[in-house]
């Protein structure tokens, strides 16, 4: 073996001793082999047990009931900047009403507090890693003002009647503004009627590329050899040309995804981008709004290459028609253009809103809603001020805080979820419903790579099965308007 690979067989099987503890403390009766010293027939044995654990999750009236796993990823939002007032949420500290998270403020010279906004466009903040680590600030979470750079474009240095719309009554920058009812009321009504999530966390302190990275796969990388899986180092910057694959290039990341789980195991998936998004070129007469390839890495996997499921990425209008004619996959994530909640994309959280809205609607109106759980979320902080210092589970992670929602006929009503969560999460629950319990583990996957930490079982990771009431009858979709 090479030095890479010992490392990765050290890592693996440090990790076995909680998992084991876990299933242990699930009630799967453990093969004997999984007890034993590492190598084929302990791999083999944890594929047993997480099967083992995921027919308990999955059987009778369980999770054998979502035929259809549909994942809404919007921008750029933390969760005290959209939900910091929801009643019951680990929000903001209210004092008369009035939030009292104040930070320091280095251009007023004084602290800044969080103030209700009306504004339908945000400039935010840098969301990288370097602006992660000075938010958090050595976990006093007091650095987003520092963390922004002293650059009109951020309306820090000079906070002129130009920046008006984007600074507060008291001069605050808008990275400590928050929206409320008033301001996105669909959001708030998902959370009244069905689940919000309020530790749920990036999966890395970086930006859109890895997070979205993260979501498909449970790790953000660079690779040396992109037909080489095991040649691949963490990495949750990649900003660098080389280490970014965009539409028409060479496919480049080279570690497995959860596409190449879903394949073996025959199971249908989609990812679906703004219809007017030229993914293959050359394109032609492509019209509409546009998925930057930042948000629509899976293409440049080399796993959809070998498995041959390019057309698996297809299109808005896709989803529409395929939620209509009863023919939508068992896993789908969507995934906006410029109906997006990014502060720069210029068409306000209206247009967002409104996107996301009907989406959903479509979905409760169609045969599929009995089926389904949709889980609606925020790719990355954007820069926004949240209070909750991240857990710390790895060398990538995780990020701050962003929104989440559960919107499903087995949901529960106006749940406030307060496990710790991240989009590792949502590849658990793939793999508990539809690949009996398989994980992006090198120890067990037929494609290992070098990753070191599996993030599905990492120690404290909640479980979106919690989300849900099964016994309950199947509950009426909530259809509202996209422009309230």
């Amino acid at each position: 073996m090479t030095f890479d690979r010992l490392r990765a067989r050290a890592r693996i099987d440090s990790l076995r001793a909680p998992f084991i503890g876990a299933l242990v403390a699930l009630g799967v009766v453990l093969p004997s082999a999984l007890l034993a010293s590492s190598g084929s027939a302990v791999d083999a044995a944890v594929r047993e047990a997480r099967a083992a654990r995921a027919e308990i999750l999955g059987s009778g009236s369980g999770l054998r009931k979502l035929d259809h796993l549909i994942f809404i990823v919007q921008e750029n939002r933390s969760f005290d900047h959209y939900f910091g007032t929801y009643p019951g949420a680990d929000g903001f500290t209210m004092i008369d009403g009035e939030p009292v998270n104040c930070i320091p403020d280095p251009i007023l010279g004084r602290n800044s507090c969080p103030y209700h906004s009306t504004a339908p466009e945000f400039k935010g903040g840098p969301h990288n890693q370097k602006a992660s680590v000075r938010s958090i600030d050595g976990g006093s979470m007091q650095g987003h003002i520092g963390a922004l750079p002293e650059a009109e474009k951020w309306c820090i240095a000079r906070r002129s009647v130009k920046c008006r719309p984007f600074v507060g009554p008291d001069l605050q920058p808008d990275v400590m503004s928050y929206l409320d009812r008033r301001d996105i009321p669909n959001y708030w009504s998902y959370a009244d009627e069905f689940v919000l999530h309020d530790r749920m966390f990036g999966p890395t302190d970086g930006w859109t590329l890895p997070a979205h990275l993260f979501l498909v796969s449970g790790w953000s990388a660079v690779c040396s050899d992109p037909r080489d899986p095991m040649s691949c180092i963490s990495n949750v910057d990649v900003k660098a040309p080389e280490e970014r694959w965009e539409y028409g290039e060479r496919p480049i990341y080279a570690w497995t995804d959860i596409t190449w789980l879903l394949d073996q195991a025959d199971v249908s998936w989609g990812y679906y981008v703004a219809d007017g998004t030229c993914v293959f070129p050359p394109c032609d007469d492509l019209r509409g709004e546009n998925t930057p390839s930042t948000r629509n890495p899976l293409p440049g996997f080399t796993t959809l290459h070998e498995t041959g499921q390019l057309d698996r990425i297809l299109t808005h209008g896709d989803f529409l028609a395929q939620v209509r004619d009863g023919t939508l996959p068992s896993v789908s994530w969507v995934i906006p253009g410029s109906a997006s909640d990014h502060p720069s994309s210029g068409r306000g959280i209206g247009a967002g809103q409104a996107y996301v809205t009907r989406l959903i609607n479509a979905v409760g109106k169609s045969d599929a809603w009995e089926s389904s759980a949709i889980f609606l979320t925020w790719d990355d902080w954007g820069g926004f001020y949240d209070h909750v210092l991240p857990p710390k589970v790895d060398d990538a992670g995780y990020g701050l805080r962003v929104p989440s929602l559960v919107i499903s006929p087995y949901a529960r009503q106006g749940y406030i979820d307060h496990q710790m969560l991240s989009f590792d999460a949502y590849l658990k629950l793939i793999e508990d419903r539809f690949l009996r319990g398989e994980r992006l583990d090198p120890a067990t996957l037929g494609r290992p790579d070098s990753r070191l930490t599996v993030r599905e079982e990492v120690a404290g990771l909640g479980d979106l099965a919690e989300a849900f009431d099964f016994r309950q009858h199947p509950r009426d979709p909530l259809i509202l308007d996209p422009t309230p």
